[in-house]
């Protein structure tokens, strides 16, 4: 086996869409398509889904992704493993080992004891609460693996809480899975929010590093991005503009279509939007509560992937544009 890391995660049923989107993003594949393993690779006694990838990435990039491994040793036992880890070097440094359960049939007694055989055989002081270094080991199909292990930090959960909020904003969590889906490598992208609203997708766009503005024609929610930036020390990247009035260009886009009962939108009014998007960018992420199919073709896109994210009976819809 490469090297490669070991992704674990999981989510709601009704994001389930959603996560398999951005993890399509995130990891370069194709809609539908597969990694080392597939999106869905549980087996038969796989209680969470993983996928195996050659790209490292830190997990916390992800509302869904829970921790990450890096493959270090490999083998057909935890025997195997535990002859191995004594290679390691921690130069002073404590460490703790935990489990990483992905099979289900082994149960919580045995997992502890399979950390503390591994332990056992690391060379240092092992510090269960604040260790230096975290080690991860787990079980897929057969084969164990041993390395370095990343948990999510769960960063979007403290941008839950804004100094101005809005009923039909977009969760923080669906906002920083659609800001990864318009922008999964960062590095270099220039990215604009042009319906901006009170600045929840900008917040976690800036958080995780990519570059991106944002505008709204509304000067309420101008002010509210603002005061919402500044509470989580973030720059003021926003403008008051209509986004039909605007120029430039940009790598990516994140378009939140207006819907509320105060932004009711005619065909025209969204065609107008859409082209207007489709001047300032190659890529352009859509939310929409409505079918807008023959719009988005209209303005001059071709949607390459999409998803429906539901909470009870209400839904949008998400698409993914070039």
């Amino acid at each position: 086996m490469a090297p490669s890391y070991v992704y674990m995660y999981n989510c709601h049923e009704e994001e389930a869409q959603l996560c398999q989107l951005e993890l399509r993003s995130l990891f370069g594949m194709e809609s539908g398509g597969v990694g080392e393993y597939s999106l869905n690779h549980q087996g038969p006694n796989l209680g969470t889904h993983c996928v195996v990838s050659s790209i490292g990435m830190d997990p916390s990039r992800s509302p869904f992704i829970k921790q990450r491994l890096a493959v270090s040793f490999e083998g057909n036992t935890v025997q195997a493993i535990a002859s191995a880890v004594n290679a390691i070097e921690l130069q002073g440094a404590t460490f703790k080992v935990v489990f990483a359960a992905l099979d289900k049939s082994i149960p919580y007694n045995e997992q502890r004891q399979i950390e503390r055989e591994v332990g056992a055989r690391i060379r240092g002081k092992a510090e269960m609460r604040s260790p230096d270094r975290l080690f991860g080991i787990t079980c897929l199909d057969g084969r164990w693996l041993f390395g370095e292990c990343m948990t999510n930090e769960a960063i979007w959960l403290k941008h839950n809480t804004k100094p101005q909020q809005y009923s039909t904003a977009l969760s923080t969590r669906m906002a920083r899975a659609v800001a990864n889906i318009a922008v999964p490598f960062p590095e270099g992208i220039t990215a604009i929010d042009p319906c901006c609203g009170i600045g929840t997708v900008l917040i976690e766009a800036l958080s995780m590093g990519i570059h991106m503005i944002g505008t709204d024609i509304n000067p309420l929610a101008v002010r509210g991005a603002r005061m919402n930036l500044a509470h989580f020390g973030f720059p003021d990247v926003v403008a008051l503009q209509d986004m039909r009035m605007l120029t430039g260009s940009y790598d990516a886009a994140v378009l939140d279509l207006p819907y509320n009962l105060c932004s009711v939108l005619s065909p025209s009014d969204q065609l107008s939007m859409l082209e207007s998007l489709r001047g300032l960018t190659a890529k352009a992420v859509i939310v929409t509560t409505e079918t807008i199919d023959a719009l988005v073709i209209q303005a001059g896109f071709t949607i390459s992937d999409r998803c429906v994210v539901r909470k009870g009976s209400f839904s949008r819809q998400v698409l993914v544009c070039y």
